[in-house]
Order: structure tokens, then sequence, then C-alpha cells
């Protein structure tokens, strides 16, 4: 039979697990065989510095929390697996393809956006989406096109009317 701290150590980390699901947006998990020691450095300051962190857990640990949760990623537990998550839906999963471009032993498995199951093909989509500050950079400029547009109309219009009158 097994130790009771052991099991209470177990369940603490699959606890630990489901509150990372439950209080991220998004979580991806990845193969990282074949990574140096500082390549995975390079990756953690990255994913740091795009709010995001990554954690290594046992494939059984992460099973049972996941069945917990009722999400169903047993495919991608297979072999080692590290977990990457974040409140932006985006930022892990960019910044994640972007190291895999560069480094060919990082692969993606499989992720989770927003209650959504999404698999490698899925996570290449989103990481072609900007980033949250590339977005609201485009509606600003739209924003600024439209107030631009209405500017010009309202002098045009005020030339009109001062014709008008002389």
């Amino acid at each position: 039979m097994a130790n009771q701290k052991i099991l209470a150590k177990k369940q603490e980390v699959i606890d630990e697990i489901k509150d990372n699901v439950n209080n991220n947006a998004t979580f991806v998990l990845f193969d990282y065989r074949g990574l140096t020691d500082a390549e995975i450095k390079e990756l953690r300051r990255a994913l740091r510095d795009a709010g995001a962190a990554y954690k290594v857990y046992k494939n059984t640990l992460m099973a049972r929390a996941f069945k917990d949760l009722d999400i169903d990623v047993t495919s991608a537990l297979e072999g080692p697996s590290a977990f990457a998550y974040s409140t932006d839906q985006i930022a892990p999963i960019k910044v994640l393809s972007d190291f895999a471009k560069d480094h060919e032993a990082l692969t993606l498995k499989i992720g989770y956006v927003d209650g959504e199951i999404a698999d490698e093909a899925k996570l290449a989509e989103y990481a072609k989406i900007p980033s949250r500050e590339g977005l609201l950079t485009m509606l600003a400029g739209g924003m600024i096109g439209l107030v631009r547009d209405l500017s010009i109309c309202l002098n045009l219009y005020s030339e009109q009317k001062e014709k008008e009158e002389n």
C-alpha cells in the first residue's frame, strides 16, 4: 500500500494542475525531448516575457487531473510532455510555435483554448493570429481612418456651405 504522505503529495500536484487549467485561458502540451539545457532556459524566458509559464508533470498525474476536469487529452500524454499555460489565449501558442520553427526538437502536441481542445492544425492557425498589441494597433488604425474620413467630409461640407452663403 502506498504511503499516505506520497499520496498526499501526488494529490497536491493534481490540484496544482487543475488550478492551472481553471485559472488560465490556455494550456498547451508539448514534447521537449532533444532540447539542450540552454534552449530550455531560452524557452522558459520567452514564455515568461509573454506572460506564460511551463512546468513538467508526470503524465499519470496530468491524466488524473484532466480526467477530473473532463478534458480528453490522453492521446497527447504519450512520452514526455511539458505543460505551458497562460491567461492570454494566444501567447503560449505563439511563443512555442515560433520556438519550434528554430528548434526542431520541440513539437506541439495539443492545446486547450477557452474550453476547446485544439489539435496541431488548430494550434498552427492560432499561432498566425497577431498578438494582442498587434490587434489593438490594427483596431486603432481602423478607427483613425474613420475619424479622418469623417473630418474630411465635415470639412468639405463646411466649404460647400460657405460657398452657398457667399
